[in-house]
């Protein structure tokens, strides 16, 4: 038996092996042993389920896009060549209501919007392409209840417009070019305290990671599972970038200690997914083997870009990264800021 990069849901252990396929009418399910401490299991999070797990999200992905429960039975036939009843399309949304937290904000939202206009995407020809997208009908309702953060539709609309600089995400070695990935670079940062927390995020990226076939897909999947199913996150591939201007702000700011002097700007990124919660702009990253990292100055480099490109001081955003096990939190304005003892 071929041991496989999985953890034990009972002891956590990675001495995992493969342990015989159990099948039903329309999949077949392999089971697991774990060395350690002998528990069998199965590798999916949708135990006990007749249906494969793509057919079950791809269902509540559908229904959360706005299509009504006999629509939806429809995709899945023709989509999957799988009958699914209607009644038990409506089982697993009652399921899943408490991961997938549109269904409070779904009625108001399928007012406005149909299931073709809800999401908007733009591919940016970038370092590479990126397909950034972001949720009309979460972005209206959450700056309707967040209206501070009000500068985040001018500039998710300016991203898909020409007066967006574009050509500063793209590096050309012939070309010379001064563009710096924030990704790339390592600075001294202050000391900060980071939180360590089981949250919905994980329990997202869990089900997510089901509709990934290879270790490429996680990031692509991850991101739409969450624009398209939580009550929270607004965009996904989100650009931003750091100037010269920008930089003189936070050297001019009291208190700042400011770590990029070494490096030439514009400096950009990506956002993988931007959300609003608990009144504050969340930048999260999906990182595989979570806990194995430290991406913080990365992450530092987001939200002090993004403060600048709304006007927002730094203490409105938090950052985070996060696999299907570990999510890890910190406040980005204590990487740069000495606070008063």
């Amino acid at each position: 038996m071929n041991k496989i990069k999985l953890l034990c849901p009972s002891c956590s252990s990675k001495s995992i092996v493969k342990t015989g396929k159990r099948k039903n009418k329309n999949q077949t399910i392999q089971r697991y042993k774990c060395n350690s401490c002998s528990k069998t299991f199965i590798s999916s999070t949708l135990k006990n389920k007749t249906y494969p797990a793509k057919i079950i999200l791809n269902a509540i992905s559908c229904y959360n896009l706005g299509h009504n429960q006999n629509k939806v039975s429809k995709l899945i036939s023709s989509n999957f060549k799988i009958k699914v009843p209607q009644r038990t399309i409506s089982s697993w949304l009652s399921h899943y209501k408490n991961i997938c937290t549109f269904a409070k904000l779904r009625k108001e939202a399928t007012k406005q919007y149909n299931p073709k206009n809800i999401i908007n995407k733009k591919t940016l020809n970038h370092i590479q392409p990126y397909t950034f997208k972001y949720h009309k009908a979460k972005l209206d309702i959450l700056l309707k209840e967040n209206p501070k953060f009000a500068a985040l539709n001018d500039y998710i609309k300016k991203i898909n417009s020409d007066k967006f600089p574009h050509h500063i995400f793209t590096y050309n070695k012939d070309n010379n070019s001064n563009n710096q990935r924030a990704s790339q670079l390592k600075f001294n940062h202050l000391k900060i305290e980071t939180f360590s927390k089981n949250n919905l995020t994980i329990q997202l990226a869990k089900l997510a990671l089901n509709l990934a076939t290879t270790n490429k897909e996680r990031h692509q999947k991850i991101q739409n599972f969450f624009l398209t199913n939580d009550s929270t996150t607004i965009a996904v591939e989100m650009p931003v970038y750091l100037t010269n201007w920008d930089a003189g702000y936070y050297r001019n700011q009291k208190g700042f200690v400011f770590p990029l002097n070494n490096y030439k700007t514009p400096i950009t990124c990506h956002i993988d997914i931007l959300q609003i919660r608990n009144g504050l702009i969340h930048i999260l990253d999906y990182k595989p083997s979570a806990d194995k990292i430290n991406p913080a100055e990365q992450l530092t480099l987001y939200a002090m870009a993004l403060s600048r490109k709304l006007n927002l001081l730094l203490y409105h955003f938090k950052a985070a990264w996060f696999d299907e096990n570990n999510y890890y939190e910190f406040f980005p304005l204590h990487a740069v800021y000495k606070r008063e003892s």
